[in-house]
């Protein structure tokens, strides 16, 4: 059986042109990495003309059912998750990390919307910094990007079998 590529368009429009919906939530927490993570998410987006509702959220662990309002009440066809979480001196970290990873891969699978994981895991501030325009990229830019990708595939395969 021969295998069909399945490609994704730079610009999303729907048939009636109608532009692509997507979301992003931002954690106000650690804010001086999460404005960068932000800007650089919106860079991209605004880059490929979809309509973006954007929304701030006090901390990470408030992320997910921002992300799944806007998928539920605003129509978004997927959702860019941006956030920082520091390691602190108690296991914290560790509790939110994983409630937060775990939270939106289950609203992922349960609503089939894509919600890129921008939400940086680091040690210390010099990591998160490294990963918003410095040693390891830009990860508001990358996790933008990847939505975008997952939002046509998904689109696509869709499509399959109609």
């Amino acid at each position: 059986m021969a295998k069909k590529a399945i490609k994704t368009k730079k610009k999303l429009k729907t048939k009636a042109d109608k532009k692509i919906k997507i979301g992003v939530v931002t954690s106000r927490f650690n804010h001086e990495v999460t404005e960068m993570l932000l800007d650089g998410a919106l860079r991209m987006l605004e880059e490929a003309q979809v309509e973006i509702y954007s929304v701030k959220v006090p901390g990470a662990i408030e992320i997910p059912l921002a992300c799944q309002a806007l998928i539920k009440n605003a129509g978004c066809e997927g959702v860019v998750a941006l956030g920082s979480i520091i390691r602190g001196e108690t296991s914290h970290y560790d509790v939110v990390c994983m409630s937060v990873e775990r939270a939106l891969t289950q609203l992922m699978l349960d609503t089939g919307k894509p919600i890129g994981f921008g939400v940086l895991t680091t040690e210390n501030e010099e990591q998160a910094f490294d990963r918003v325009g410095g040693n390891h990229g830009h990860k508001g830019e990358e996790t933008a990007l990847t939505t975008l990708e997952m939002v046509g595939l998904l689109r696509d395969l869709n499509k399959i079998g109609k």
